[in-house]
């Protein structure tokens, strides 16, 4: 299963779109089933392929990550990252 469908491709907003936004929305969750970190997508470059968002895993912070790294990186037990097939779009500060 892809982690960027065409829809949710098409569905995301470009980098800096929400910029200055009190609270972006978050638009797609991805996770290692294996451990605990946590990637929450509020924007994305397709043509760097460079997502913006909260990345939670030693630490909680805002930052950019890579669709080509969360689709390469396992977790400790050697799972892929997945994303949430059943997250529905919503407020960063209702996920954080």
């Amino acid at each position: 299963m892809p982690l960027l469908t065409p829809a949710l491709r098409a569905s995301l907003p470009p980098l800096y779109g929400q910029e200055g936004t009190p609270d972006p929305i978050v638009y797609a969750r991805f996770f290692t089933p294996d451990s605990n970190w946590t990637w929450l997508a509020t924007e994305f470059d397709p043509e760097e392929g460079r997502f913006f968002g909260l990345v939670d895993g030693f630490e909680s912070e805002l930052g950019y990550f890579l669709l080509q790294e969360l689709e390469t990186s396992r977790g400790p037990l050697g799972l892929p990252i997945e994303r949430d097939l059943h997250f529905a779009p919503a407020p960063l500060s209702t996920l954080r």
